[in-house]
């Protein structure tokens, strides 16, 4: 099956010219946003969510400390799924967009 927002510009084709803004649909215009607000909401949603099981869990077993553990459970498991989703790194090699991270293999150095 193929993506549609990848076939829509090359079944079409491109109008104008080099120097013209991408079209909306094109994926790596709000990347990074998106992503960060990704990466925002799964964080936030978990602190949100493990702190309120735990209060729960305070107010079943008249404790005081499970609200905080579950806050830090909601932190680091939103984090952990950011992570497994792709959203926390910061090198993008299907781009080629950012520099490699090792010398070229004849080891002359390609800046000009």
């Amino acid at each position: 099956m193929r993506d549609p927002k990848k076939s829509a510009g090359g079944a079409h084709g491109r109008r104008g010219s080099k120097g013209s803004a991408p079209a909306a649909s094109d994926p790596s215009n709000d990347g990074g946003y998106n992503a960060g607000m990704a990466v925002f909401s799964y964080i936030i949603g978990g602190i949100i969510v493990w702190s309120l099981i735990g209060w729960g869990l305070d107010y079943l077993w008249g404790t005081r400390w499970i609200v905080l553990a579950g806050a830090l459970l909601g932190a680091v498991g939103g984090f952990y799924l950011s992570h497994m989703h792709g959203l926390t790194s910061s090198r993008k090699n299907a781009d080629e967009r950012h520099a490699p991270g090792a010398p070229s293999q004849d080891g002359e150095d390609n800046a000009k």
